[in-house]
């Protein structure tokens, strides 16, 4: 039998998005969307969509107060992991100029109830429009990296570490993948185009096992700047798959005493991967078996937004 080739470098596949790699076009046209949203029916058909002399935030313009300055103050209401603040100051920016932010802690930074997260000074009625766009996206990504640190604490500090996936909301994978960076935990792939990976989907298309470690061969061969993943659920499965070599091999819905003779046999060939019903209660489980990597999607799907207000001086 061929000696597979040697387990690619762990540290090559660790992956924290910052906020420094997200790209400032992307962040403005989310912004923008959901600005138009609010005030003009973006998403609407043009038959229901309002007209230009209606559009707008009808109920600030129907106070009819005179321009002055005000402050407010984005304060936490319940414990929580800040993420968001950077899109502050350009969501301002996108509802008119004269209009400040100074923020009073960073992302990634634990936030005890009652904290200041910033202070917004400007128009109130612009700040009044802006309001719930602000809110939107900063609960949202507070949300995610507050339930990522909770699953990264219950995973503890051991030498595993928790991943996200790609089950991601439409459109913002990579603020959502950013705010679980924030949380603590690393990124998975970004997107298709960065892994070559063979779940059992692709495994169903290829008919047998035996076919899956060609289909392995091929993939190196075809995309040799890529690691290869490769998703199995049965032991069975494992021989031929690292005989093909592949890179990361991903154990789903393995239970932890299913994983322990998956990971003897593997025996450090390759980077390892469990996944697939892992939830709150049940990571602590995952924490001392020899596994690279623990993934869960729930970082994501499962965040409830975290409870932030606006209040005013």
């Amino acid at each position: 039998m061929p000696t597979p080739p040697p387990r690619k470098n762990l540290e090559s596949l660790l992956l924290r998005l910052t906020w420094q790699d997200l790209d400032p076009a992307y962040l403005s046209q989310l912004i923008q969307l959901a600005r138009e949203e609010d005030l003009a029916g973006a998403g609407l058909i043009a038959t229901r969509r309002p007209a230009p002399a209606h559009s707008g935030d009808r109920s600030t313009a129907a106070l009819a107060t005179a321009p002055r300055t005000s402050r407010a103050h984005l304060v936490a209401r319940t414990a929580l992991v800040a993420c968001g603040l950077p899109l502050l100051p350009l969501i301002l920016a996108a509802y008119g100029p004269h209009h400040t932010l100074e923020p009073h802690t960073q992302d990634g930074t634990p936030i005890a109830p009652g904290t200041r997260l910033a202070t917004l000074t400007g128009d109130p009625r612009t700040l009044l429009s802006a309001e719930r766009v602000l809110l939107n996206f900063l609960q949202r990504l507070s949300g995610v990296a507050t339930t990522t640190a909770r699953h990264v604490a219950a995973l503890g500090p051991g030498p595993t570490r928790l991943l996200d996936t790609r089950k991601t909301t439409p459109g913002y994978r990579m603020l959502e993948k950013y705010a679980v960076a924030c949380g603590g935990a690393w990124n998975h792939r970004l997107g298709l185009f960065d892994r070559v990976m063979l779940k059992d989907n692709h495994l169903a298309l290829l008919g047998s096992a035996d076919d899956l470690a060609a289909a392995i061969t091929r993939a190196k061969n075809a995309a040799p700047d890529l690691p290869v993943e490769v998703e199995i659920d049965r032991l069975d499965q494992l021989p031929p798959v690292l005989a093909a070599g592949a890179d990361i091999i991903l154990l789903d819905n393995l239970s932890p005493a299913r994983l322990r003779p998956a990971l003897a046999l593997i025996a450090g060939r390759a980077i390892t991967e469990a996944s697939g019903g892992i939830t709150l209660k049940t990571l602590p489980r995952y924490a001392n078996l020899g596994l690279d990597f623990v993934s869960t999607g729930a970082l994501v799907h499962q965040a409830p937004w975290a409870d932030i207000g606006l209040d005013w001086e």
